[in-house]
C-alpha cells in the first residue's frame, strides 16, 4: 500500500478579506477575497499548493532534482526554484524560446536560488511532452523528477483541493482565475454540492471549456457541484492588457490595498465585480474570490511596459 505523503512546504498565515463597495450592497452580496498570495514568502498562491505534493513525491521517490518547463516570466518557475531551494532540491529550468541580453526579474530571481537555466527553442519545445524531448533531458541532464509547465498533474490537484477549508463553507460561489486549470480542478474536486465555481480564463479562446473536461476526465475528478467557465475577459488574450485593465488594477490597491497581477489576478477580480453589475450572481449570495499569487510577475510587467503596479 503507498504511503500517504506529507507536504514539504508549511503555509503562513493567511487572512480572507472583506470587501465593500456600492453595488454589492445594491445586490445584497457579500464578497470575500482568500489572499493565497500570503501563503509564503517565496512560493506563492496556488503554486504553493501545486507543488508541495509534488515536492513530497519527489523526496519519496529517492529524487535530489527537480525538472520544469515555462516562459521568461513564469510564476511556476519563480515558485518552483524557491520551492526547490527551500527543500533542498537542484532544479533546472527549461525556459520557452532563446536566451535574452536583459534576463527577466522571474529568470534573475531563478538563477539567485539556485535554479539551472536552460532555453529550448520554440518548435522543441511545443513537443516537450513527447518521449524524444523527454529522453534528450535525460541523457543531457540524468536522473529528475519532472513537474510539467504550469505544474497541473494529479498532484497538484491533490494540493489545490485543499484551497477550499471548512471555514468557507458559507460561501456559495467560488471564484478563480484559470491558467492550465490545475487550481480550478481542485476547487472542483473539493467544493460542495451547494458551491457553484466560477473560473475567468486567462487565455483567448474558448477551448478552455474543452481542455478543463479533458482534465477532469484524465485526473478522475469527481463533483457533486457545477461550474462554469468565461472566456471573455482575457484583455487580447494570455498576458495581453488593455488601459481600462491596468487603471481598475491601480484603483483596486487603493482601495483596498490589495495588489492584483495582468495577467491572472486582475482580470478576475474585474470580471467578478463586471458580473455583479450585472447580476448574475443571486442576491443574499457570499462570493469568494481566491486570490492566487502570481505577484512576482509584476516587476518584470512594469519593465516591458513601464506601468508602476504595486506588487507587494
Amino acid at each position: 500500500m503507498k504511503s500517504t505523503l506529507s507536504p514539504l512546504l508549511e503555509a503562513h498565515p493567511y487572512p480572507t478579506q472583506k470587501i465593500l463597495i456600492p453595488e454589492l450592497q445594491t445586490f445584497k452580496l457579500q464578497l470575500y477575497i482568500k489572499r493565497l498570495d500570503m501563503v509564503h514568502p517565496k512560493v506563492s498562491g496556488n503554486k504553493f499548493f501545486k507543488l508541495k505534493y509534488n515536492l513530497a513525491e519527489a523526496k519519496e521517490k529517492g529524487n535530489d532534482t527537480l525538472l520544469t518547463f515555462g516562459g521568461a516570466y513564469s510564476n511556476h518557475i519563480q515558485a518552483t526554484a524557491a520551492a526547490a531551494q527551500s527543500e533542498g532540491f537542484k532544479s533546472i529550468g527549461i525556459i520557452r524560446g532563446e536566451p535574452s541580453i536583459s534576463p527577466s526579474p522571474t529568470i534573475r530571481f531563478a538563477l539567485q536560488s539556485g535554479m539551472d537555466i536552460q532555453y529550448m527553442d520554440r518548435s522543441t519545445y511545443r513537443n516537450k511532452k513527447s518521449k524524444e524531448v523527454t529522453q534528450s533531458l535525460t541523457d543531457r541532464f540524468g536522473s529528475f523528477y519532472m513537474i510539467p509547465e504550469g505544474g497541473t498533474n494529479s498532484l497538484a490537484i491533490k494540493g489545490t483541493a485543499e484551497i477550499i477549508s471548512p471555514e468557507d463553507l458559507s460561501m456559495d460561489y467560488i471564484c478563480s482565475c484559470i491558467g492550465t486549470g490545475g487550481t480550478l480542478a481542485g476547487l472542483i474536486q473539493s467544493a460542495m454540492p451547494h458551491q457553484k465555481i466560477v473560473g475567468i480564463s486567462s487565455l483567448k479562446g474558448d477551448f478552455v471549456h474543452d481542455e478543463m473536461k479533458s482534465i477532469l476526465q484524465q485526473h478522475k475528478v469527481k463533483h457533486s457541484n457545477s461550474y462554469e467557465i468565461f472566456t471573455n475577459y482575457h484583455f487580447g488574450g494570455y498576458a495581453k492588457h488593455k488601459p481600462e485593465l491596468i487603471q481598475f488594477i491601480m484603483d483596486f490597491k487603493k482601495s483596498f490595498g490589495i495588489p492584483l497581477d495582468p495577467v491572472y489576478t486582475g482580470k478576475l477580480l474585474y470580471a467578478v465585480l463586471d458580473l455583479v453589475k450585472k447580476g448574475h450572481f443571486k442576491p443574499n449570495s457570499n462570493i469568494l474570490v481566491i486570490h492566487s499569487g502570481g505577484l512576482q510577475g509584476i516587476r518584470g510587467f512594469n519593465e516591458r511596459f513601464g506601468t508602476s503596479l504595486a506588487d507587494h
